[in-house]
């Protein structure tokens, strides 16, 4: 047992530099933040990456996040993000654990997560999910571009939800997409926001196939799950 332990914490060390590395080839000397996707894998793996000086966790279940969050209770200064599809009868858990909410894109769901926060007694950043997929392709979440003028002003009278930034999944290049275009338009939709909310500069964009076109087109954080952690 504590043969595949070490072997697992080796694995997990060796992933983590090669994906770091990978991210400082592509940034140039920018800074630009990992964000490992940690859900369906154990609390263990997030408490060994915690030790390797991992700090932030994504998940995209309210209850197997707030399993984990209660595991790993104690680690060192761990943020915990929201990136999955949020559901209004989640929103009073999710505002218990969840640090960072990356899939806010329903401007009906403001109130009711402001709510939940208060009730929590929390504040927790927000990042604005921006739809990045083709006109003609299928809705994968996110909100319209042209929507976020009324949703910075609904989202301006919720004072437990701070705007961080944005969030963007890549288009799928098989639909043949341009995903180096796609995320070129969430760092534009970023620029206008951060000429009314200077402070909201996350672009969270990029995981394991298409980092290196996100970072090139502005992200500041990327999220990676099995470069890091492996195949399920």
């Amino acid at each position: 047992m504590m043969e595949d332990s070490f072997g697992r914490r080796h694995e997990l060390e060796r992933n983590l530099q090669a994906a770091r590395a990978r991210i400082d080839a592509a940034s140039a000397g920018r800074s630009v933040d990992l964000l490992v996707v940690s859900k369906t894998y154990p609390a263990t793996d997030v408490q060994i990456l915690n030790d390797l000086g991992q700090k932030a966790f994504g998940e995209n279940r309210d209850q197997e996040a707030k399993r984990k969050v209660d595991e790993c209770n104690g680690a060192r200064a761990i943020r915990w993000h929201m990136i999955g599809q949020l559901q209004s009868n989640k929103l009073n858990s999710i505002a218990r654990w969840a640090d960072v909410v990356e899939s806010l894109d329903r401007i009906d769901l403001i109130a009711p997560l402001e709510r939940a926060a208060t009730l929590a007694n929390r504040t927790v950043e927000i990042l604005i999910q921006i739809n990045l997929d083709p006109v003609d392709a299928p809705h994968r979440g996110g909100l319209n571009p042209q929507a976020v003028p009324d949703f910075l002003e609904e989202l301006d009278k919720a004072p437990h939800l701070v705007l961080g930034g944005v969030m963007g999944v890549g288009p799928n290049p098989d639909l043949g997409a341009d995903v180096t275009a796609s995320f070129e338009q969430l760092a534009n939709v970023s620029a206008i926001i951060t000429t009314s909310h200077p402070g909201a500069t996350v672009i969270s964009a990029g995981m394991s196939g298409d980092l290196e076109q996100a970072i090139k087109a502005g992200a500041t954080q990327v999220r990676l799950g099995s470069a890091i952690l492996g195949q399920r």
